[in-house]
């Protein structure tokens, strides 16, 4: 499989190479809706069904401080000013960490934060918006999440670079593995069904897991697996398995998450 993997991605993944999984992820899905004749077409391949989602992207341009009440109340009446509304879809979602505290505790060490997975997708609640910014102009985004998938994968990120150098976000991700219940967060956007607003409740299956440096071959990976015939959760890195209680999973740096949707 590695040696397939080197060919069809024409060498952009290799073996003697240490990747990132994220792009690895996002290339062997695309590549597999690809092999397997998928259009644009939510049910044109099993990958689509299974971890395809949908949401609204509505994105405001800002305007710029420096102008006078007048301007700003001339300009909110222009069309360039008005909110816009995108349809789109997702394979995964990018959660973003809030920026690391520069404090540190009375014995001079550094204080690791933590942050709960809820807040983190409240970046998709409808509500919250996001600043992004590009050479000339700055713009506000918000997100609904008009379709859930059947598996929902997480991307937590935590590597940003900079000028010189690649940084690494060390927070902790404070999340249950099982019983994740959406339907609050996301109320005015849940899929009807018969009438009535359906549950969108997630179990974790699969943990992704970033230790050490951030830089390539400097850091190392492992992976929490569910074993759904036996209800245990192993642990992998590279060809060492071993078995791990459930609570030592919410303790790691989590990378990337697979959540199962539950069928109510």
């Amino acid at each position: 499989m590695l040696q397939a993997v080197v060919l069809s991605s024409k060498k952009r993944f290799q073996i003697t190479q240490q990747g990132d999984p994220i792009d690895f992820l996002s290339w062997f899905l695309n590549a597999l809706h690809l092999a397997l004749k998928g259009t644009n077409k939510n049910d044109s391949s099993i990958v689509f069904k299974t971890f395809r989602g949908s949401m609204k992207t509505y994105t405001r341009k800002v305007i710029p401080i420096d102008r006078s009440i007048e301007e700003k109340l001339q300009l909110m009446e222009n069309e360039e000013y008005a909110e816009k509304c995108e349809d789109g879809n997702f394979l995964y979602l990018t959660l973003d960490l809030p920026p690391t505290p520069l404090f540190r505790d009375e014995m001079s060490e550094n204080i690791i934060p933590q942050v709960p997975l809820s807040r983190l997708l409240a970046k998709f609640d409808g509500n919250s918006e996001k600043e992004y910014k590009t050479y000339k102009d700055s713009f506000l985004k918000r997100f609904v999440i008009t379709k859930f998938p059947k598996h929902l994968i997480l991307y937590i990120k935590r590597f940003t670079r900079n000028t010189f150098f690649l940084e690494k976000n060390p927070t902790i991700v404070n999340f249950p593995i099982k019983n994740v219940d959406l339907s609050e967060l996301f109320s005015n956007q849940v899929e009807q069904e018969d009438g009535k607003n359906s549950k969108v409740i997630y179990d974790l299956v699969a943990n992704i897991v970033h230790d050490g440096q951030p830089e390539s071959g400097k850091g190392t990976y492992r992976i929490h697996i569910l074993h759904k015939g036996t209800g245990k959760w192993f642990e992998i890195q590279d060809l060492h398995v071993t078995e791990i209680l459930p609570q030592m999973i919410t303790l790691s740096e989590a990378y990337i998450q697979i959540w199962e949707r539950q069928k109510l």
